[in-house]
């Protein structure tokens, strides 16, 4: 099992997330880290759903473009 900054390293985590480009995203709660299993894009400040344009309610640690398979 990947420990806590290995899942954290594998996320970008520095700067501004590309705008409007989906990315997986690393989330964090008092529990541990858990991806959100939706593509997600940062769009006027702020995480949101691709497909719904709900905002993230997370606190999110780090993101990275999807690969192919999860478009």
């Amino acid at each position: 099992m990947a420990s806590r900054q290995e899942r954290i390293d594998a996320y970008t985590h520095n700067g501004t997330p590309p705008t409007d480009h989906p990315q997986e995203l690393l989330c964090e709660d008092h529990v541990g880290t858990y991806v959100i299993p939706f593509p997600c894009q940062w769009r006027d400040g702020n995480w949101q759903s691709v497909k719904t344009n709900d905002r993230i309610e997370a606190t999110v640690v780090g993101w990275r473009p999807l690969s192919n398979n999860q478009r």
